[in-house]
């Protein structure tokens, strides 16, 4: 007795949707490893913002502990 092939009911669908958090996470990966690599004085200098510098050098610092 031959056996039905199982066919699909639904096409398949033309394009596929990342999560958000699949385009997010990359980016702000690289976002600190650039920021690490450039180091507190360019960071200071680009952003010009005091409280994001505070903030990379703590994780700098936490990271080195």
């Amino acid at each position: 007795m031959a056996a039905r092939a199982h066919t699909r009911t639904h096409p398949p669908a033309s394009g596929t949707r990342l999560p958000w958090w699949a385009v997010v996470l990359p980016a702000l990966a690289f976002a600190v490893l650039l920021l690490m690599i450039a180091g507190p004085g360019e960071a200071r200098a680009a952003t010009g913002d005091p409280s994001v510098t505070h903030l990379v050098e703590r994780i700098q610092q936490t990271l080195s502990h």
